[in-house]
């Protein structure tokens, strides 16, 4: 009873003027980037991440989160039209809404994609209202020893988001983890990692390196790839038919119930989900074979679970501070930016914040119905746009992002330099997010094994003898060896759903 009344004064915040156009800011923005093959939802927020801190931060993450959410609505289009998956939580919608758009029904099919993501974004939405608090009321209990076994619980995270190869990946939170350690230490206050450089006594600034390794990189990257122009007339009618959505309407309901409990499990993103609700819907269906060759119930189930996950992932992210996907890896940067730490204290220390944080969820998943049904064509012919023209403005506003933090030059050139870093990372295969989430996670993590080891006077039989910290360390080792086996899993689904498509393009 308490969350609904604290979700209602939440609505009432959610529904002033600023947040309502923030949040429809934030669905526009995020459905545009979810359909422009090249640009994503993480390297948005990572350009629009310093102008989002001149709103405040309620308006701005409002603005965030939507765009997060949004590119989820909106990342269905390339691959219902193109057969251009965007991301990989998209491959299980391309399979039948490809032959979907050759029919003659890619309309349809958007129609009962939007309509999916509605349904299973309001699903995450409501759990989230119920979740996060519980699991935050729980872990108050948490001292620097239970905080310290957290930290180990998110860098588990690391599996998930290594991509091909989980050496690299670790070898890449290192490589986070010793930049989180330069300027002042945390005992003693000596400067570390400095080089003798000034600028660098503080530290390097999180704003640069963000707008770096996703922005400015995206720039680099969408230079030199090529992509497929948009065959307008696949889309036909937006509007499914009745007989469509009551025939697709448990599987919505499926597909989004798959992807918010899966959802819960930190680091499970919507890459393993949506493979997880296909393979379900596959599996009750009385046609399976029908599937791959245009089935609705294959646009809806995935296109459900992609956007749940989205939604419960805030519960983590909110009640833990543990991000499952590098927008929320950025979105766990912007909370701390603005001098709100996700975790147990984020309700009690920031209640009216979450709250209408939330709320704005609701109006945001109506807002994106209303939009993507009438809209998808224009939005299709938006995708029309180059490239070639795009990239400046992306480069521009990012650097004057970098700027705007200290009106620093430095930050400038460390945004550049993180550029080209990012650009050689991705082009021989080297995974970002990790070391984006270990150089946001790093100095708590060193905080509370510091604080720990003071408590134990240098035992580390103090995180064994504590209930709590204890249970966390099991579930973060039990966590690591199910991502091991999901991740094998959903490889072999990958190379299976890459050579489908690759057979319905021929």
């Amino acid at each position: 009873m308490e969350a609904l009344n604290m979700l209602l004064s939440g609505f009432g915040a959610a529904l002033t003027p600023m947040n309502l156009l923030m949040a429809l800011w934030g669905a526009l923005i995020g459905t545009l980037v979810g359909m422009l093959p090249g640009l994503g939802p993480t390297s948005t927020i990572a350009i629009l991440l310093p102008f989002s801190m001149s709103l405040g931060p309620t308006e701005g993450i409002i603005m965030l989160a939507g765009i997060y959410y949004g590119a989820m609505y909106g990342g269905s289009t390339t691959a219902i039209l193109l057969n251009i998956p965007g991301e990989v939580s998209s491959i299980p919608t391309s399979l039948d809404g490809y032959p979907l758009a050759k029919q003659g029904r890619g309309g349809a099919a958007l129609g009962i994609s939007a309509i999916g993501s509605f349904i299973a974004g309001t699903i995450g939405v409501f759990g989230l209202v119920f979740f996060a608090p519980l699991l935050a009321d729980q872990a108050l209990k948490f001292g620097p020893p239970e905080y310290f076994a957290l930290m180990l619980l998110a860098l588990t995270v690391i599996v998930n988001l290594a991509g091909n190869s989980l050496i690299k990946g670790l070898i890449m939170g290192l490589f986070g983890y010793w930049l989180s350690m330069g300027g002042m230490g945390f005992t003693g206050g000596q400067i570390r990692f400095a080089f003798g450089i000034e600028p660098l006594r503080g530290g390097i600034e999180l704003i640069s390196v963000i707008t770096g390794l996703f922005a400015i990189t995206e720039v680099f990257k969408g230079l030199e790839e090529k992509t497929k122009t948009i065959a307008i007339k696949n889309i036909g009618n937006v509007y499914p038919k009745w007989a469509e959505i009551r025939q697709t309407l448990n599987s919505m309901f499926r597909g989004g119930l798959v992807g918010f409990f899966m959802g819960l499990l930190p680091g499970c993103n919507a890459g393993v989900t949506t493979f997880m609700a296909y393979d379900l819907e596959k599996k009750v269906s009385k046609t399976p074979e029908k599937f791959g060759h245009g089935m609705m119930e294959g646009v809806a189930s995935p296109e459900a679970a992609n956007n749940a996950t989205s939604s419960s992932g805030f519960i983590p992210l909110f009640a833990l501070g543990i991000p499952g996907s590098p927008p929320l890896a950025i979105l766990l940067a912007g909370l701390m930016i603005n001098g709100l730490t996700p975790g147990p204290m984020l309700f009690k220390d920031h209640g009216p914040f979450v709250w209408t944080v939330i709320a704005s969820m609701f109006i945001g998943n109506v807002m994106l119905l209303v939009l993507n049904l009438p809209l998808v064509g224009l939005w299709a012919k938006l995708t029309l746009i180059p490239y070639g023209i795009m990239a400046p403005v992306i480069l521009i506003l990012s650097l004057i992002g970098a700027y705007s933090i200290n009106n620093s030059m430095f930050d400038v050139f460390t945004a550049l330099v993180f550029g080209v870093i990012g650009y050689f990372l991705h082009k021989y295969r080297w995974p970002v997010t990790p070391l984006l989430l270990c150089f946001v996670l790093g100095p708590m993590f060193e905080k509370s094994f510091i604080q720990s080891m003071a408590m134990s006077s240098g035992s580390f039989a103090i995180f064994f003898q504590r209930p709590i910290s204890l249970t966390i360390i099991i579930l973060a080792l039990l966590l690591f060896i199910f991502s091991l086996f999901i991740i094998r899993r959903t490889k072999r689904q990958v190379k299976a759903a890459v050579g489908e498509n690759l057979e319905l393009a021929d």
